[in-house]
């Protein structure tokens, strides 16, 4: 017992007196707003120009901002807003801001109760997450928006998850609200990464939305190593950053579209790696292990949420692998996909259907479907793996929907089908 309790204290001292890493690693989290916003000065006076109506107590247009993942929308929309508030106050102007993630907040009804729930220290209502009628979550709404003189904004980050997946009524209701109020002024800024967004929209709302537009154009490489030298003076210890870190991170992000949650995430994970190993500095082979690292945990995410059939499809490229029968065609795929369906008691989709799923898996970059020509045979596709089926395998044995699959093998499913 005594050796291993020295053992446990050794581990802890170590890890205790090694070298931090790190002096404020929050900094680093996308949820972090920054006391500045390098390279979007011109953006944040956009917005700035679009709300200051509100300080001269006129209701601002309807703002709606657009642009590709990690270029700084979601941070500069909290940027310019926090600053409104905080002049709003000291002209003793009334201005509530609500931020709603639509990917959490995912439909018409808990939008409109997370908005009355804003309220609820002050109005003493509060609407559970189901079981109201829409309609008398929108009237209490209004109630206690309308209680005294004041703008509201609203702030949907996401919103084309929530149109695509709801449809657009909350817009509706939300353009409309102000000719039913009497003394508040609602107003919204929506955030959105499609920029084709208004094609989902019905005629009526966008003849409603009046709203002004901007975009965020991706950063380039000298861009995001500025974000990232910014973020590192305050996230790390003075000496710990290996010189080319930054750069590397920055060059790595910049081929992902400009992407500078990519860039802060390599730059937290690297950190986090150096850590764990005791290591005094931040190096390159920090940064490379954190790439590897990251891709991997989003390539788990990506099967994990993938919908039932394109488990299954995926799950049958996966025993011809391992049966050592790939790069395979779609009719081989089919079988194996056909008899696991079979097995899970469900109804196969059609070869056309899964077909589809094929090139949806090949665009998410799980597998490889590649069209080859086989001469006077016509062309097929070519269907290889580009994950393992390791990893497969385990993210599967904590799935109720196709667990079961993994006892099965190739072979004796052939004899069964």
């Amino acid at each position: 017992m005594g050796d291993r309790d020295d053992y446990l204290t050794s581990i802890f001292e170590k890890y205790l007196h090694a070298k931090k890493i790190f002096k404020n690693k929050e900094v680093l989290r996308h949820s972090y707003t920054p006391k500045e916003l390098p390279h979007r000065h011109e953006q944040i006076d956009e917005l700035a120009h679009i709300l200051v109506p509100v300080l001269r107590g006129e209701t601002p247009s309807n703002v709606f901002v657009y642009g590709k993942t990690g270029t700084g929308k979601t941070v500069t929309v909290k940027f310019v807003t926090e600053e409104l508030k905080k002049i709003s106050e000291k002209y003793n102007i009334p201005v509530e801001v609500i931020y709603i993630n639509c990917e959490i907040v995912d439909t018409h009804y808990r939008v409109l109760a997370r908005i009355v729930n804003h309220f609820k220290a002050e109005s003493g209502v509060e609407v559970p997450l189901v079981g109201w009628p829409t309609d008398e979550v929108y009237a209490k709404l209004k109630e206690v928006i309308d209680a005294r003189e004041r703008f509201v904004i609203i702030v949907l980050d996401e919103i084309d998850k929530l149109i695509k997946k709801s449809g657009d009524d909350i817009l509706y209701s939300l353009t409309r609200i102000n000719t039913e109020l009497s003394r508040a002024k609602v107003s919204i800024i929506g955030i959105s990464n499609d920029l084709k967004f208004k094609e989902y929209l019905d005629a009526r709302v966008l003849s409603s939305l009046s709203e002004e537009e901007v975009v965020f154009p991706p950063y380039d490489a000298n861009q995001l190593r500025d974000i990232l030298m910014q973020r590192a003076k305050e996230a790390f210890y003075e000496g710990v950053l290996d010189d080319a870190v930054v750069p590397l991170c920055a060059a790595l992000a910049a081929r992902e579209h400009g992407d500078a949650r990519r860039a802060l995430d390599l730059l937290r994970v690297a950190g986090e790696i150096a850590e764990r190993e005791g290591a005094s500095k931040v190096t390159e082979r920090h940064v490379w292990k954190a790439q590897e690292k990251i891709e991997q945990d989003t390539m788990e995410e990506v099967i994990k949420t993938l919908p039932l059939h394109s488990k299954v499809l995926l799950y049958a490229i996966v025993m011809l692998d391992e049966n050592g029968e790939l790069p395979a065609n779609t009719g081989d795929v089919y079988s194996v996909y056909k008899s696991l369906c079979d097995h899970l008691d469900v109804e196969p989709l059609t070869q056309r259907r899964v077909s589809d799923l094929i090139n949806e898996l090949d665009m998410l970059g799980i597998i490889n479907a590649k069209v080859v020509s086989k001469g006077r045979y016509g062309r097929t596709k070519e269907i290889r793996l580009n994950v393992t089926p390791y990893m497969v395998k385990n993210i599967y044995r904590h799935d109720e929907q196709v667990r079961s699959l993994l006892t099965l093998t190739l072979s004796k499913q052939r004899r069964l089908f």
